[in-house]
């Protein structure tokens, strides 16, 4: 821990003190607080990326081989739930909805004359026939009021958003041929987000689900959260990737944006630590802050240690030793102080 200095080196560190007036100090808006130790808080940063979340996403795909007639989107349309996407053309939808009719027409009319008049295996058969032909429609995609529309194109059926979200990506062309599975279209609910960051994996850091972070993007910054963690190292850039969720009401944010993220800590103990605008260069060029006893000021040569800076606010903080605590530091106008010194006729740290 820091404590004072014997009375013969303290001499030599210190410089001959100055008296500043009400007025000067009023005018400088000079502040001094007692040095006492705190727990601070820092930031460890990494590189990050927005990432669709997958959870709240969709990819639209048809279920057989089929041919594109018209798209209904494009790429960056918002989308509600229900909402047409795109019409295909299969030959296998088309053998499915003929199926259907037939199936269908004869159901309608064994139902009708009931179990007694045609038979309970002729019944039966009927309402399988039935059954499996909508469910196989039903498999290609198609909804429920499509397979029940009458129409004469068949084998034309439109596939729609099983989400409301925007449109992340569209890679196809109206008029080609596309297989059971290919990506059409992605969809995606903004409204939440992933956020990747890289952490080097020689970064021994704890940082458990549920932890939170800031995401700074542009000049906007947006709180996260940690929500998984890699236990394996990416194989292609030789990193530990952590997934934070970021909330993305206002739809600023975007897949494929970089981000900067910043993992807050707290110090396991406390420490001695002043503001970066109370550190001061002497003349001989060691780092010293002024302190203040019986309204007098003067300079004290001190070491320093780790700087801390925090996403919540702009000012760093930086460890320093050598000075014991409840000693008056001067956290706000040592400028001023240093010049005042300057001034006077003294070395601002004097030997």
């Amino acid at each position: 821990q820091p404590s004072n200095q014997p009375s013969n080196q303290k001499a030599e560190q210190e410089s001959a003190g100055i008296k500043l007036t009400n007025g000067q100090l009023s005018l400088a808006e000079i502040k001094a607080a007692p040095l006492t130790l705190q727990a601070l808080f820092y930031d460890i940063y990494a590189p990050g990326e927005l990432k669709a979340n997958d959870y709240t996403s969709y990819l639209v795909s048809p279920r057989v081989d089929s041919i594109v007639l018209k798209r209904h989107v494009a790429l960056g349309d918002h989308v509600e739930q229900g909402q047409a996407l795109v019409t295909l053309f299969s030959e296998s939808v088309a053998q499915a909805q003929a199926s259907y009719r037939v199936a269908s027409a004869e159901w309608q009319r064994v139902r009708k004359l009931g179990r007694q008049a045609v038979g309970a295996k002729r019944y039966v058969e009927a309402q399988a026939y039935f059954e499996a032909d909508f469910a196989r429609l039903s498999a290609f995609g198609l909804s429920h009021d499509a397979i029940k529309a009458t129409t004469k194109n068949l084998g034309q059926y439109i596939l729609n958003a099983e989400s409301s979200g925007a449109v992340l990506s569209d890679n196809f062309r109206q008029g080609q041929r596309v297989e059971s599975g290919d990506t059409l279209i992605e969809l995606a609910d903004e409204h939440t987000l992933w956020v990747e960051a890289r952490l080097a994996p020689t970064m021994q850091l704890d940082i458990p689900v549920g932890s939170t972070a800031q995401v700074v993007v542009g000049d906007n910054r947006y709180g996260a959260k940690v929500t998984q963690k890699a236990h394996t190292i990416d194989p292609i850039t030789r990193t530990r990737i952590v997934r934070l969720l970021v909330e993305n009401d206002d739809h600023k944010l975007h897949p494929g944006l970089f981000a900067d993220v910043y993992f807050s800590f707290a110090t396991k103990q406390q420490v001695f630590a002043v503001p970066e605008e109370a550190l001061m260069r002497g003349g001989d060029g060691d780092w010293q802050v002024f302190v203040e006893e019986n309204g007098e000021y003067k300079g004290v040569e001190i070491e320093l240690g780790r700087t801390f800076s925090h996403a919540s606010t702009a000012e760093k903080m930086r460890e320093i030793s050598g000075i014991a605590a409840g000693t008056k530091v001067v956290i706000q106008g040592a400028f001023y102080v240093a010049a005042e010194i300057a001034k006077s006729g003294f070395d601002a740290h004097g030997h």
